[in-house]
């Protein structure tokens, strides 16, 4: 599956799912003082980004160390965005990620998996092993992304007062029906790569 710019930037906006981390991030940030909210929603996506851009860099050559082949990246990304999907169309009470732990939040669970998670770190190596030759559109995919949520998450408060719980729970599945066709476009992808090089190496 060939991405173009914006419907990259689209799908790693989808798997950072800024809207759907308000909550967790509220949460998170109810023991920190009002003035360093923003300061701590803005270093922990500049965390996040730093993360995603050396995944970007190194996460193709630790997938050649174990042996993996672009099909079975694209397969398996397919599937962690499907199993992400789900659980923004079907929530838990606890949100995505579980529930968050007390005192002022460091990497964890904002950062990382908030937003630098499984899915977004799938995502990445997919659109890196998918063209390397565009690693500059990549890693302005991964900039973008995380300056948006960080947008987003500092007026985390405001934005669910202004549109409510409902209609945030309301966008966060239509995003997860998206999400969901993605993936198993991802996933039909890598079935049909898999089915292409088993072909050429038989004949």
């Amino acid at each position: 599956m060939e991405h173009s710019f914006v419907s990259a930037l689209l799908l790693m906006f989808l798997m950072a799912d800024p809207l759907g981390n308000i909550p967790i991030f509220i949460s998170s940030l109810k023991s920190v003082q009002e003035n360093r909210r923003s300061k701590v929603v803005i270093r922990e996506c500049f965390i996040a980004a730093v993360i995603l851009c050396i995944f970007a860099f190194g996460g193709k050559a630790f997938l050649d160390a174990l042996g993996l082949s672009q099909a079975a990246l694209s397969m398996g990304g397919g599937l962690i965005v499907l199993l992400m999907a789900i659980r923004m169309v079907f929530p838990s009470k606890e949100g995505v990620f579980g529930e968050a732990p007390g005192g002022e939040p460091f990497i964890v669970p904002l950062a990382v998996p908030a937003i630098a998670g499984p899915s977004t770190l799938a995502t990445i190596l997919l659109l890196v092993g998918s063209d390397p030759d565009r690693m500059p559109e990549w890693l302005l995919v991964v900039v973008l992304t995380c300056a948006i949520s960080a947008v987003i998450l500092v007026f985390a408060e405001r934005v669910q007062k202004l549109v409510g719980v409902r209609t945030t729970a309301a966008f966060e599945r239509l995003m997860g029906l998206i999400l969901a066709t993605m993936a198993v476009q991802m996933f039909l992808t890598g079935i049909t790569q898999f089915i292409q090089t088993t072909l050429k190496g038989a004949f």
